[in-house]
């Protein structure tokens, strides 16, 4: 019997079996592709402005923008992000997960419509903004409803495929672009049919929503209990069984840790991520690996890999398109690979080995770039491709499927929305600085550059280290809770452990005695058909035949 600390815990009331063979589950696995798509969304939306810049019928179409203009064609997603993201906790907390998913996805649709429709660079301009603001809302609602709505077992793994997703939509957006380039060349669909592409799986989420389930977390801090409860028994229970002792335990802790918020924070703004000795903790965390996640000398590997393969003989447009390809397809291998194995190696390890693997493969690559640099030295400059692999490997073990789980499940529920929020900024910030700095500190620095990196891997380690927590075996409310306090997780793992408990024994308690009302009834039914037979062995004045 699994146990935490001598108290029983919520693996005691899961479903042991396989959990395919669980209707519940099963279904429920299926409607979180809905928002699980999100992640693919903004892949391919983020990849496709690169890919239409190669389309000579685009580049024709709209006078090939050069300066200014291809800048703020390239920002214009970003910046519509970036404007809508201190709105979307509000609409995640107040209307709910789902109407924040669906409201992001319209207007994603409106975007892609407009852009696909574009006959100038301003409208297209306008359109990948509109794109990029309804990105924001369904980026934010999205992990959210994984987090909260998933089987407790599979938490960890459904959050982190999400992240992962990112390259699978990359991949599709670069062989989308490549097929219609090869076989639509001369014609205008060659970059307007990639742009419709983009609309497929916002329609998709757009129409789908509302048959999936609302956040269950969110239900109760709206005082819907009763409805909270159905959507657990339905998908978590086996047989829609609101009296099932897992539902009643995630039911208990899910109360007293929003209860518990409430307490803490009166009322939720974005200071309040900042106000508590746990919230400091959290956000600590939380910017910390945001950061990590872009400023780990991958943005530089990533724009130096065209100089790598020109410097070893290779130019052809299709060759290095197929190299980046490979490369994406690797990246999306490893990182789903990884989400599988969060749960059993734990989130603290993957993030060490990660930290000093790229630290080690970052100096192994500034080694060889210096001796092709200052010596010409070819051998170095082959070398340095598969240690690009290398590093993505390292670096897809933690910072692109474990970075979102993460985040999500130390942030209490009060605040989730709002720290996500932040931490998606934070994201975007760090993207700002590798566009508009890697390239001219490359260029100014040359291979001497990866040495700021080094440092900089070596400063995460120590931050790896010291201040990144393992959270495996614990439910989304127990592991928030462990940065308010050593009592805060035990607490809760007490009250939902007595509430199934006692569910237990008052089930027990009706079977017996529906089981003793079952005898009872027996032995006067025997009784009765005694009685019959002896009345029917009297005459008329009682006296035996």
């Amino acid at each position: 019997m699994s146990s935490f600390d001598g108290q029983l815990s919520i693996l005691d009331y899961i479903h042991k079996g396989a959990w395919y063979k669980n209707r519940g589950i099963l279904t429920l696995n299926l409607l979180l592709l809905i928002p699980l798509v999100t992640s693919v969304v903004n892949g391919l939306d983020s990849s496709l402005i690169n890919g239409l810049q190669i389309s000579p019928d685009w580049q024709e179409y709209f006078n090939h923008p050069r300066g200014k203009t291809l800048g703020i064609l390239n920002s214009a997603q970003f910046i519509g992000n970036l404007i809508a993201l201190p709105f979307t906790p509000y609409a995640s907390d107040i209307y709910g997960r789902r109407a924040a998913l669906f409201f992001g996805a319209v207007i994603m649709c409106m975007g892609v419509g407009l852009q696909a429709a574009a006959w100038s660079i301003p409208m297209f301009i306008g359109a990948r903004f509109a794109i990029g603001f309804g990105l924001a809302f369904c980026q934010n609602a999205a992990p959210l409803l994984l987090i909260e709505l998933s089987y407790p077992t599979q938490r960890g793994r459904i959050t982190a495929i999400y992240n992962s997703s990112w390259y699978f939509g990359s991949i599709v957006s670069a062989w989308v672009c490549f097929g219609t380039f090869n076989h639509g060349g001369g014609s205008q669909w060659s970059w307007r049919i990639p742009t419709l592409v983009q609309a497929l799986c916002p329609l998709a989420q757009m129409i789908s929503v509302w048959f999936m389930p609302e956040s269950p977390r969110w239900l109760v801090s709206k005082g819907m209990e009763s409805r909270a409860a159905t959507i657990l028994a339905k998908y978590h229970a086996h047989g829609s069984n609101e009296r099932d002792p897992l539902i009643m335990f995630e039911m208990a802790q899910i109360r007293h840790a929003i209860r518990l918020e409430e307490e803490i924070n009166r009322t939720t703004t974005f200071w309040s991520l900042f106000t508590t000795p746990g919230n400091r903790r959290r956000m600590r965390i939380i910017l910390g690996v945001a950061v990590f996640s872009q400023w780990s000398g991958n943005g530089v590997l990533s724009y130096y890999i065209n100089i790598v393969l020109e410097s070893v003989g290779i130019t052809s447009t299709n060759t290095k398109s197929v190299v980046n390809g490979c490369l994406q397809t690797f990246n999306f291998g490893i990182a789903i690979g990884a989400s599988l194995l969060i749960d059993y190696a734990g989130r603290r390890p993957l993030f060490l080995i990660s930290t000093v693997g790229m630290l080690a493969t970052y100096c192994c690559c500034t080694l060889t770039n210096a001796l092709y640099s200052t010596m010409n030295d070819v051998i170095a400059a082959k070398a340095t491709i598969p240690l690009i692999f290398l590093f993505f490997f390292f670096y897809n073990l933690a910072y692109s499927p474990v970075i979102i789980a993460y985040a999500l499940e130390i942030l209490p529920f009060r605040i989730r929305a709002k720290g996500f929020a932040v931490m998606n900024l934070t994201m975007m910030a760090t993207i700002a600085f590798n566009d508009f700095v890697n390239p001219w500190a490359l260029a100014a620095m040359h291979w001497k550059y990866y040495l700021v990196y080094c440092g900089w891997l070596a400063i995460e380690l120590v931050f790896v280290y010291f201040f990144i927590v393992e959270t495996k075996g614990r439910t989304l409310e127990e592991t928030a809770a462990m940065f308010d306090g050593a009592n805060q997780p035990q607490d809760l793992i007490a009250m939902g452990g007595e509430a199934a408990r006692m569910t237990i024994r008052i089930t027990q308690i009706e079977e017996r005695k529906t089981d003793e009302d079952q005898i009872d009834a027996y032995y006067n039914m025997k009784k009765r058909d005694k009685d019959s037979d002896t009345a029917s062995s009297t005459d008329f004045y009682g006296r035996a035949l």
